[in-house]
């Protein structure tokens, strides 16, 4: 089935519509792996783009604020953050937190592999994981090892006692590998990736 754009050009649906930065051409895109389908959500031009990586910066700003940086009108401004956010490109605004503040002094990466490997083990155990209060973010991967989790603990002991006591209990868990983090940077703000 499809739906039309704005501009009367039809769309399959489920697909997302963008149009490319660089070439000015109408581009949608659908993947696959073997845990899904991926929907492609485009930013559609290069204000969209701005917009975005403004807000990234201080997400906190006006309406007004953002669209006297950007040299727009309030209005369209206000049009393109709801389009933005209605398409599922703006997720959400949330605030960062110094994890020590939490009494989250220590953090690691833990791979973990699973058997039986097949969807449902995947899913209900990545949900399961992702529930416990120390589990910052749970990744599927491909290669030797199924998940990556993000952890933190208080210290080393609660660190330990966590892969013990709860990581290592469940029939599904084969084997463990943690690696502990002694520094980090993380870019805040993210651009789109040029198709050059």
């Amino acid at each position: 089935m499809y739906r039309p754009l704005p501009d009367g050009h039809p769309v399959p649906d489920g697909q997302e519509i963008g149009v490319s930065v660089s070439t000015g051409t109408r581009t949608w895109g659908r993947g696959r792996t073997s845990f899904g389908t991926i929907d492609t959500i485009l930013i559609v031009d290069e204000l969209d783009s701005a917009i975005v990586q403004q807000l990234q910066c201080d997400a906190r700003q006006t309406n007004r604020d953002l669209a006297r940086h950007l040299g727009i009108a309030p209005s369209t401004c206000l049009e393109r953050v709801r389009h933005l956010r209605a398409r599922g490109v703006i997720r959400g605004y949330h605030a960062d937190i110094d994890p020590a503040a939490l009494d989250r002094r220590v953090e690691a990466f833990v791979s973990i592999r699973l058997r039986p490997l097949n969807r449902d083990v995947i899913d209900s155990f990545k949900a399961a994981l992702i529930k416990l209060p120390e589990v910052m973010a749970v990744y599927v991967l491909a290669g030797d090892e199924d998940l990556l989790a993000h952890v933190t603990a208080r210290d080393l002991d609660h660190l330990h006692a966590f892969l013990i006591d709860r990581l290592s209990q469940p029939r599904e868990v084969v084997t463990f590998r943690s690696q502990i983090v002694f520094q980090s940077a993380q870019k805040r703000v993210h651009q789109r990736l040029s198709g050059e």
